[in-house]
């Protein structure tokens, strides 16, 4: 059954897809009046849905039971320095995939991409939209906020709570399966992950002072990309 995003504020009585999920229904996917298919909010909600009447501008619908799905325990927020190329937009797909709370991606010194106050917005839009798509797909109703990139140290500088882990190449670094189990039962988990070629020494140093625990991911070196997968699926994995 074909899913569709229903903003919060449109659930009800009078529930109606608009804007880009209008014409993605109407003109891509062709629905029909009679038809149904199923809608979620991206806060956990999601409910079967009679399509009712289309028009290029909105798609009016009768929606059925409403299941709530209750967030995700801990809540992973992934801090990811920006790789280059395309790999973000897999980065943020696949964290979808696994569930997690948020995305916020960062410029750091060896970041090869770098980012403009102008780009900021449209880059977060760009990939907020990566994100809706991935839960479409893979029938995700939580869906992960994209925060607009920062620059290292404005990202430092906001703080952060809960359980703080970042990847680390560096001598030193304990497993990330022994700073897991001594944690507990955290709420919330921070995964900081760094670009090729890792975050400077002084980078490290800043977040370790800032209370960020460096793990290793083991004796292989993986790609940006690999590293955030692997420490968001062992997060999950230990935490079920």
């Amino acid at each position: 059954m074909a899913r569709f995003f229903l903003s919060p504020d449109a659930w009800g009585e009078h529930a109606a897809l608009t804007g880009d999920e209008a014409k993605h229904a109407a003109q891509v996917m062709r629905v029909r009046r009679g038809e149904r298919i199923t809608v979620f909010d991206g806060a956990g909600r999601s409910a079967p849905a009679e399509v009712m009447d289309v028009a290029k501008s909105e798609v009016r619908l009768k929606l059925g039971e409403v299941v709530a799905k209750p967030p995700l325990v801990p809540a992973i927020h992934l801090v990811q320095a920006v790789p280059k190329g395309k790999t973000i937009d897999l980065i943020v797909q696949k964290a979808v995939e696994l569930g997690v709370t948020s995305i916020q991606p960062i410029i750091s010194r060896r970041t090869v991409v770098q980012v403009d106050d102008e780009d900021a917005g449209r880059k977060a839009a760009k990939w907020q939209r990566v994100a809706l798509e991935a839960c479409k797909q893979c029938g995700q109703d939580l869906m992960p906020v994209v925060h607009p990139p920062l620059s290292f140290d404005e990202w430092l500088r906001q703080g952060s709570e809960g359980l703080k882990v970042v990847a680390s190449l560096y001598p030193g670094a304990r497993p990330l399966k022994e700073i897991f189990r001594e944690a507990g039962n955290p709420g919330d988990i921070v995964l900081l992950v760094g670009p090729e070629g890792d975050f400077t020494a002084e980078e490290l140093k800043s977040v370790t002072m800032s209370g960020f625990h460096p793990a290793s991911l083991g004796n292989i070196i993986l790609r940006a990309e690999t590293a955030a997968f692997f420490a968001i699926s062992a997060a999950r994995y230990e935490y079920a």
